[in-house]
């Protein structure tokens, strides 16, 4: 069994990090790791290329990271995908292809990703619906795509009894467990919804944190002991995690995004000590 060496701590910091940069709900963000990996930074799928903390398959990746990246830190990689006639995503040196790649693995990189593909369903979504699209509503987006979870929801508004699997035979023949119910009767539209729902809010309540604006503050909000040579947070992380969150914390109280996203995959011990500064300074 493959062992997750990356903290929890970590990868909460990451995707805390990444809905303060975004804007897109941290619960949603927390619960949709916990259902595609468990929070294990190094999952990978057996049956297809998903792998990291929201298991994207590779076309899916490279073509958030082309549209993304250079954003977010990662210029370097969206420079270097190009796209065919097509539509395929494809990088002409193998070498940094699989360094971007290997991205999906890296808990801020990820979560910035998913934060980014999560906010561009939410405008389309809400576009179509009339209506603030929530957590659950991006979740039908990743399971259904774009196109899917626009027909879904809009059936769901004219007629939430309707039976899901004659809108979605395919979708319905690759999870049965999803549209049928255990004694083989198909579930409506509204049924599927809820379970998604009641879904995302367990795994996010399983992972132990505060939902919402308190949970990003919970990971901001940790004490730094920076002379020198040690650097370590409130709740025993790593040197690493503080770090990681220093550069998080630098965005939020200085709204620099330049700034926050310049250093995102190479957080220094200079930020941190920027960071306590700015913290003690404002009196937390």
């Amino acid at each position: 069994m493959t062992v997750n060496s990356i903290t929890t701590g970590r990868i909460q910091s990451a995707i805390a990090q990444a809905s303060s940069r975004t804007g897109v709900d941290f619960s949603y963000l927390l619960g949709q790791a916990k259902l595609e990996s468990g929070l294990n930074a190094s999952a990978r799928a057996g049956t297809s290329s998903a792998s990291g903390l929201y298991q994207f398959i590779e076309q899916s990746w490279l073509a958030v990271v082309k549209k993304h990246g250079a954003e977010n830190g990662m210029a370097w990689a969206a420079d270097s995908i190009g796209q065919t006639g097509s539509g395929r995503y494809t990088v002409a040196d193998g070498a940094t292809r699989q360094s971007i790649l290997a991205l999906r693995n890296d808990p801020a990189a990820a979560s910035l990703m998913a934060a980014e593909h999560a906010s561009d369903n939410k405008s389309a979504l809400e576009g179509t619906l009339g209506r603030t699209a929530n957590g659950t509503d991006l979740y039908m987006a990743h399971f259904l795509g774009l196109g899917g979870a626009k027909k879904f929801l809009s059936a769901m508004q004219n007629n939430p009894d309707a039976g899901a699997s004659a809108l979605f035979p395919a979708a319905a023949g690759a999870n049965r467990n999803i549209f049928y119910a255990a004694n083989g009767q198909p579930r409506s539209l509204s049924q599927i919804y809820d379970r998604f729902a009641a879904k995302l809010d367990n795994a996010s309540a399983s992972a132990g944190v505060v939902p919402g604006a308190a949970a990003t503050a919970n990971y901001a909000a940790q004490a730094l002991d920076v002379d020198g040579s040690t650097v370590i947070t409130g709740t025993n992380q790593s040197a690493e995690d503080a770090l990681s969150w220093a550069t998080a914390a630098i965005g939020r109280f200085k709204g620099d995004t330049q700034v926050a996203s310049a250093s995102l995959l190479r957080p220094t011990p200079d930020t941190a000590r920027l960071a306590y500064m700015m913290l003690a300074r404002m009196g937390g």
